[in-house]
């Protein structure tokens, strides 16, 4: 029986512990650092920083663990992965090379440009006058996008050029690299592929909600809730994303010398002119985990271990039913948040940046907490995450109410 790490404290490490433990291979899967309410579902967590490399590389060597995987985005930026293969140890997630593909919109944008993978068209910025000149004479509405990490929250749609300058000032103050990118209309989804170099695995559609608010309303945030699978993207949408944005990326990898063991997160569009690429992460989406990794009915562990010696794992995933989830945050988010707010406990919920102890949780950041449900479609699935709310005392904690409802309209 093998023992594994999961690196991270949030909701979709959350999700990826409680998939692997599901495993009749795994004994015991720890979370570093893990957050309280993931013990619910027998996790164990361990008071190790995502960032504190070697401490974890000794934990995993005394412990003799078998498999690590990295959860969030910042680890993975920093090198966590090529830290652990140096090391002789079985990592799941892409080295820090292939990780700019997140870490950096810019170096996104050039590897798109040179192998021909859909996206929208941009002009790169390292100073604020040029970027507001070019802006005042460019149509909107306008993407504003800072070059590096930033937590789901680093783009600003504007759309009027006094919320453009806005933006660009804002992003000046964080950053010397910015990006101006023309505004796409379309159908947004999220499709994630696991990867051991060229061998991958498809996980179902899903579609994120950025908003803080009801009807795309507020500021981005690193996501409010998702739904899975989404019923615009069709087979054949599906299939040409597959020919002309899965496979050219993995292909392109390969080509530039990147090729990797963990996940390719596709953020695409879906435009007259077929799917786009919005933007690239290389780790599973938060919240779109929660959602995506509960439809798997096949061994998680199993089909790891399998891409990690780029062999084609065996998969089956459930076909039935809608999964739906609602993400509830402190007081303030996606700005300042408002700590030690009570957070319910719910067995089978997922959490994220809580405190306290599993019968009484509060508040410790920004996304707390995230319900799901499904259902045989996406409005049994809808109506019963909402359900289980209304019976909930969610106090001051914010979340929407209309989680999934893109997918109830009308294709």
């Amino acid at each position: 029986m093998a023992k594994v790490l999961v690196v991270g404290n949030g909701g979709r490490e959350h999700a990826i512990a409680k998939a692997l433990l599901a495993s009749l291979q795994v004994e015991t899967v720890y979370c570093a650092p893990g957050n309280p309410g993931m013990s619910l579902d027998g996790i164990q967590t361990v008071a190790i920083d995502e960032m504190a490399f070697s401490a974890l590389i000794t934990f995993v060597r005394r412990n003799a663990i078998e498999l690590t995987v990295i959860g969030p985005e910042a680890p993975l930026a920093a090198g966590i992965v090529d830290a652990f293969q140096a090391a002789g140890l079985a990592v799941f997630g892409p080295n820090e090379a292939a990780a700019r593909l997140e870490s950096s919109k810019v170096f996104a944008k050039q590897f798109m440009a040179r192998h021909q993978i859909p996206t929208a068209g941009y002009r790169l910025f390292r100073e604020l006058t040029s970027a507001i000149t070019y802006s005042r004479e460019h149509v909107v509405p306008q993407v504003i996008k800072v070059d590096g990490l930033a937590a789901g929250k680093g783009v600003t749609v504007a759309m009027t050029r006094d919320e453009a300058e806005t933006a660009l000032v804002k992003a000046f103050n964080t950053t010397d690299t910015v990006l101006i990118e023309d505004y796409v209309a379309g159908f947004e989804f999220s499709q994630m592929v696991l990867v051991g170099g060229d061998k991958y695995v498809l996980l179902p559609t899903a579609q994120d909600h950025k908003r803080l608010l009801d009807d795309d309303r507020g500021p981005n945030t690193g996501g409010m809730g998702a739904y899975s699978p989404v019923p615009q993207v069709t087979p054949a949408i599906l299939a040409q994303t597959v020919k002309t944005i899965i496979e050219p990326t993995i292909a392109g990898l390969k080509a530039d010398g990147l090729s990797f063991e963990g996940v390719i997160y596709v953020g695409g569009i879906l435009t007259p002119q077929g799917p786009q690429v919005i933007e690239y992460n290389l780790r599973l989406g938060d919240p779109e985990a929660q959602i995506l990794l509960p439809q798997l009915r096949s061994d998680f562990y199993q089909l790891i271990c399998d891409l990690l010696k780029h062999r084609q794992p065996s998969v089956r995933w459930q076909t039935s039913d809608t999964y739906l989830g609602v993400v509830l945050a402190a007081p303030g988010y996606p700005g300042p948040t408002k700590a030690d707010v009570p957070v319910p406990t719910v067995v089978g919920a997922y959490y994220a940046s809580v405190a306290g102890k599993p019968e009484a949780l509060v508040s410790a950041g920004g996304r707390l907490m995230m319900l799901t449900a499904h259902g045989h479609n996406l409005a049994a699935a809808q109506q019963a995450v909402y359900t289980q709310l209304a019976q909930l005392r969610t106090g001051e904690l914010v979340y929407r109410h209309d989680i999934g409802a893109k997918g109830l309209v009308q294709k």
